[in-house]
């Protein structure tokens, strides 16, 4: 008994089962709401209008605005004014109208009613045609009042004239339950015998009073089929009322646009309504789904022009030449709008607009009658996979399956329905395929959690066991980590401040600090905490070489507490400036000369092991070497390079000032004689380095030294670059600051001084304008507007900038390196023609700067191979380099 219990309690725990029951609920979810059903219209709006699809240019709308009714008058307005606009669009030969507002109702002036009564009145006297002196002048008076307040006779004049008009009706939906009433013989012109039952069955019907609707070209039923969340999707093209259908505006717009009349209209049940060669699919009600096109750059998908700038000439009429015009009303409260998938509110006339370009384009999106099987195969290999598949998986494959199942469905639907229109409907498998894998894997995860928290008190207490024995065999950094896995108790504290002890013991103070820190978290009052933590952070803050108090140079306290300051070769180390990725940067000072410096450290070490190790610290040295040879203005100065402590290091120049990264920002830019002053020091020191065969390889404004106080300019980090990548610069990877990255650095090719030149003239650029001439929403982007794109006129930005320095940042920008300057000195000259001819002169003001040492900060620099654009994001290591506090007695340092 107690094993048949326990398997029926393994049943109601197996993945499978859950399987089962998610298939389930879900199917049952979805068949008593709508909540998924929204979700594949959401999908189907978004993936139908992401399509290199186009509307048709011959299309154009004229609306009644509310620019128009604040110039005409409040809506309704006299049907003369109708009548107005389609004797000017008929004039100008626009090729078929469309007007979507109702003339359901007589528009009968009080005006007239009482002339027609005096007409009744005078009897045969009121004709004008009559002789007779008073009574023949009063006659044509009336007749003349008539003619001019009788606005539905001119308007049907006016249609009549066009030939070329199309008029709305609209119908009530629903089975007729009797006879139904006859469609005058003016509707019935449009209209197309069907007996078959094809289309949307109506009851009863609103058509256009008679004096128009026997003048229009045509009659066309307005009906919209909006779907349960209100938006239009699809057409109804036919209304049978009493067994004739009656074609829809847009549909009726292409028929006559053609040259084709209702006869041409050809009815394929249940397929297709055919017209001429055209044929449009449609569902077994007459059901069409049309492309709806979405705006661009910010103009809607069809011009739309005010009714008033037409009606008043300010819009000529001729504009609307061979057109299909749509007149429909836009205006606030006239109207009805619907949301579609082109937008949230489109007026009918819009809405028409894009109906009828789909018809005559061939645009219309299909359901092909495999899809519904299509769907339910989807349907079938989730509930299969989740029932049978999912439970078999670890954790990430099952995560990297479904989501590669997802991602097909929902990439496949998209696909068809942007690139051939064709609608299958997979959103409902894909939601069914995320929420099963969700309740599977939380039922995994709850159903472990409780043996997972016996196992964690376990494993607590062999990982503090274990912490134990490693910091008894000295192993100290594996201790801390092993007890760091431990739940905090007493035992453990006391434990931790052990570890700190011995960290303190070996001169590891910033170690110990850690330790107190990571105490401190848990209970910040546990004994003399504080004390010790304060005694640590501030030994932590003395500079401590190589890591060993025993090493000679290295941190030593002295009786009562001191401390020795270290040595790095003969340079005494004074303080930290700055912390990076790759080492530190102390403020040094020479004890025999008194030349203070900035030491910029590496952990070659730490970095590299082995033949790595070695190849890297040669490069090192070389690089230093020739760097040290250049001696320039405008290029800070290498004293030394060295090797102590594990730390390979360069004693260079300490600069006051600081770096130009600030004044390339909008806002804080320098005055542009100033910046001209600048780049032209920086040209001229590259080509100094150029001609000693120094590439610089990570030319930005990061890497100047500007002092405002003395208006020195410095280039610093020259060689620092190939040093700090060191061995892990492969062949075929590049190395740089990708802004400002020349096309033949991206490319991974052999680079020389004209890939400087360029970076160069990304710095102008920056310091102009205030932006980088290329920017990207991703790192593959950047590169490959980089590598492609020819760079923008700086005008366009700073349009008071000179034709000439235009040319001279474009010059410097050039993708050929060819056609870009070849040497520095000519780049310089260019530039000092541009200062010369400057009327203003120099810099007005620049505001001083605390004094800040040079730490060579490369910001972001990465390395990656050499590839395709697509791959770029893919490899990248964005390391960052050190970046200095301002300032030789402050402590803080910029992170």
């Amino acid at each position: 008994m107690a094993t048949s219990s326990s398997k029926r309690g393994q049943f109601w725990r197996a993945d499978w089962f859950v399987g089962v029951l998610v298939v389930l609920a879900v199917l049952v979810l979805h068949s008593v709401t709508d909540f998924f059903g929204t979700l594949e219209r959401r999908y189907y709006d978004f993936a139908s209008t992401s399509t290199s699809r186009q509307p048709s240019d011959r299309i154009v709308i004229i609306a009644i605005d509310d620019q128009s009714i604040a110039n005409i008058g409040r809506w309704p307005w006299p049907r003369d004014v109708h009548a107005q606009l389609i004797d000017q669009l008929a004039a100008a030969k626009a090729k078929t109208i469309a007007h979507t507002a109702f003339f359901f109702e007589p528009q009968t002036d009080r005006g007239l009613v009482f002339i027609r009564k005096m007409k009744e009145a005078l009897g045969p006297a009121a004709d004008p045609a009559a002789p007779g002196g008073l009574a023949e002048e009063l006659g044509k008076v009336i007749a003349e009042a008539e003619s001019a307040l009788d606005t539905d006779a001119k308007l049907g004049a006016s249609l009549a004239k066009a030939g070329n008009v199309l008029v709305p009706s609209v119908f009530v939906l629903g089975e007729p339950q009797g006879r139904l009433d006859p469609l005058p013989a003016y509707a019935l012109k449009s209209a197309v015998a069907e007996q078959k039952n094809f289309s949307l069955a109506a009851v009863r019907g609103q058509q256009p009073i008679a004096v128009i609707g026997n003048s229009a070209a045509g009659i066309a039923h307005l009906n919209q089929l909006p779907d349960v969340d209100g938006a239009v999707r699809q057409e109804p093209l036919l209304i049978n009322y009493s067994g004739q259908a009656v074609p829809s505006m847009g549909l009726l717009a292409a028929v006559k646009s053609l040259n084709l009349g209702t006869a041409d209209i050809r009815l394929n049940n249940g397929e297709s309504v055919q017209i001429g060669r055209l044929r449009i699919a449609t569902d077994e009600a007459a059901l069409m789904l049309p492309q709806f096109y979405k705006s661009r750059d910010g103009r809607p998908a069809f011009a739309v022009d005010s009714f008033y700038d037409v009606l008043s000439g300010k819009i000529p009429a001729s504009k609307y030449a061979d057109k299909i015009v749509i007149i429909g009303a836009t205006a606030a409260g006239v109207g009805t709008q619907f949301p579609t998938p082109a937008g949230p509110g489109l007026s009918p006339a819009e809405t028409i607009a894009h109906i009828t370009s789909s018809i005559l384009s061939e645009h219309f999106i299909v359901q092909p009658g495999w899809g519904i099987w299509a769907t339910l195969a989807a349907l079938l290999v989730v509930a299969a996979y989740l029932i049978a598949g999912l439970p078999r998986l670890s954790a990430g494959k099952a995560a990297l399956i479904t989501l590669g199942l997802f991602v097909l469905l929902l990439v496949a639907e998209f696909g068809l329905l942007s690139g051939s229109a064709t609608w299958l409907q997979l959103v409902f498998p894909a939601a069914l395929l995320v929420i099963g894998h969700l309740t599977l894997t939380t039922k995994r995860f709850l159903m472990t959690e409780a043996g997972k928290i016996r196992s964690d008190e376990e494993s607590a207490e062999t990982s503090r066991m274990m912490g134990l024995a490693l910091q008894g065999q000295g192993q100290l950094d594996m201790a801390f980590d092993r007890f760091r896995r431990v739940p905090f108790t007493d035992a453990l504290m006391d434990n931790l401040n052990n570890l700190a002890l011995d960290f303190e013991r070996k001169r590891q103070f910033n170690k110990a600090q850690a330790v107190y820190e990571y105490m401190a978290s848990h209970d910040k009052n546990h004994k003399d905490l504080q004390a010790k933590l304060n005694r640590a952070k501030n030994l932590s803050e003395t500079v401590i070489l190589g890591g060993s108090g025993a090493h000679p140079g290295g941190t030593m306290l002295l009786d009562g507490g001191g401390v020795e300051k270290p040595m790095l070769g003969r340079y005494q180390v004074e303080k930290e400036l700055g912390k990076g990725a790759m080492g530190v940067v102390y403020l040094g000072k020479d004890p025999k000369i008194g030349r203070v410096v900035a030491i910029k450290t590496m952990a070659l070490s730490q970095e590299f092991e082995g033949d790595e190790l070695t190849d890297a610290r040669e490069r090192f040295f070389r690089e230093a070497e020739t760097a040290g040879r250049l001696q320039h203005q405008n290029i800070v100065t290498i004293f030394d390079a060295g090797e102590e402590h594990d730390l390979a290091y360069i004693a260079m120049e300490f600069l006051k000032g600081k770096d130009l990264a600030d004044v390339t920002k909008d806002g804080h830019l320098l005055p542009m004689a100033k910046v001209l002053s600048i780049v032209v020091r920086v040209a001229e020191a590259l080509a100094y380095a150029h001609k000693q065969h120094v590439v610089h390889r990570d030319i930005k404004p990061a890497n100047i030294m500007y002092d405002p106080e003395t208006d020195t300019v410095k280039v610093t980090d020259f060689g620092i670059a190939r040093i700090t990548d060191s061995s892990k610069t492969k062949t075929g990877m590049v190395l740089g600051t990708p802004s400002f990255m020349s096309p033949e650095q991206i490319a991974g090719k052999k680079v020389d001084g004209r890939s400087d030149l360029y970076s160069l003239g990304v710095m102008l650029f920056q310091m102009l304008a205030g932006v980088l001439p290329f920017r990207g929403e991703s790192m593959a982007e950047l590169m490959y507007k980089i590598a492609n794109e020819p760079a923008p006129d700086i005008r366009i930005i700073r349009p008071e900038l000179s034709a000439q320095l235009a040319d001279i940042v474009s010059r410097a920008l050039s993708k050929s390196s060819e056609t870009r300057y070849q040497d520095g000195d000519q780049f310089a000259a260019d530039l000092r023609s541009v200062v010369s001819s400057l009327a203003d002169g120099p810099s007005n003001h620049v505001a001083p700067a605390t004094a800040q040492a040079d730490s060579g900060g490369l910001e972001k620099t990465v390395v990656f191979p050499t590839a395709d654009a697509a791959e770029f994001e893919k490899t990248i290591a964005v390391r960052n380099q050190l970046d200095p506090a301002p300032g030789p007695t402050d402590n803080d340092v910029k992170s």
